[in-house]
């Protein structure tokens, strides 16, 4: 159907259109030209594309002037709505509703940012926008451009250092890394972990690249020091009980790291050395800057993250 639609259009001007309106409605070539701000010549070479067009004299001589045929009379009908229509998408913005709007968003974002951010946005979704649904796939900082380049997600949420500049990025939050363990199993002498405290207990580990080594293990290196990781898994969803259940410590991100002492009862501590802090954001297609939706959708996750990392207190 749509090359039957190309093939329709390949050869005809749409501005023919509005000429075609011009006769109808003055009635005279000579009127029509003046409204058009073109010479006569031009007009008359105009309805004879049109009565080719559409194989229809359209328009006969009168001793008034001209007058519509009936399959111009039938044009009329039809055209004018088009026009009103095609002039209202080309002058006015698109509108989004989210209270009666029905979409499908796809988010990408690594299963951490997933168990923070989704529960918070869709009990917002519930009450502002009913109809509009969204789908989580996995994505981390080095896949998430490419993923946005290729349709395959609309939004991305996570730490990209770099922004090439067909893409759009804004800042939602900063998080750290934080240790997290039983407190009834992991005995320390104060409420934050010491060197000795954190060297002393078995580590769990969340590596995307399934290894026993990772960013926490290379800092310690730096140091000379080295902790015993006993388990390394590929996502958040394993470490909490493990910890839970074992005198052991996971040292996560500092908005995993709250879900979970809220949900399993467990402590958390700042790390005995320093580590660099990191920046969460929102990403999206420069291409999209337009799609009202869109930029409703990247205003929830702003406003429902605004100033987080500020309220949160201290460990």
């Amino acid at each position: 159907m749509s090359n039957i639609i190309e093939t329709d259009f390949r050869n005809f001007d749409l501005n023919l259109l509005l000429t075609f309106r011009a006769l109808f409605e003055e009635r005279s070539v000579t009127r029509a030209a003046q409204r058009l701000f073109l010479g006569q010549p031009a007009v008359s070479g105009a309805l004879k594309r049109l009565r080719e067009a559409f194989g229809d004299e359209l328009f006969v001589r009168t001793s008034r002037g001209i007058a519509p045929t009936s399959r111009a009379l039938e044009l009329a009908r039809q055209i004018e709505p088009f026009l009103q229509s095609l002039h209202q998408v080309l002058t006015q913005p698109p509108v989004f509703d989210p209270a009666s709007a029905r979409r499908v968003f796809r988010i990408g974002l690594s299963d951490s940012m997933e168990v923070l951010l989704m529960p918070e946005i869709m009990g917002r979704l519930a009450v502002a926008a009913p109809g509009v649904k969204l789908i989580a796939r996995p994505a981390d900082s080095t896949r998430a451009a490419a993923m946005l380049d290729e349709g395959e997600i609309e939004l991305a949420v996570g730490v990209f250092p770099e922004c090439v500049q067909w893409q759009r990025r804004r800042a939602l939050f900063q998080w750290r890394f934080v240790s997290v363990y039983n407190p009834r199993l992991v005995k320390t002498r104060r409420k934050r972990l010491s060197m000795e405290d954190f060297l002393r207990h078995r580590h769990v580990l969340t590596s995307f690249s399934a290894g026993l080594h990772g960013f926490i293990d290379e800092r310690l290196d730096m140091q000379g020091l080295k902790r015993d990781v006993v388990f390394s898994g590929a996502n958040f969803a394993t470490s909490p009980f493990i910890v839970r259940r074992t005198p052991a410590i996971a040292t996560v991100p500092d908005f995993i790291a709250r879900v979970w002492c809220d949900a399993l009862d467990l402590a958390m501590s700042p790390l005995p050395f320093e580590v660099p802090g990191y920046e969460v954001s929102l990403m999206w297609a420069a291409a999209r800057d337009q799609d009202p939706g869109l930029t409703w959708l990247a205003a929830e996750f702003a406003h429902a993250f605004n100033g987080w990392g500020e309220r949160r207190a201290d460990p």
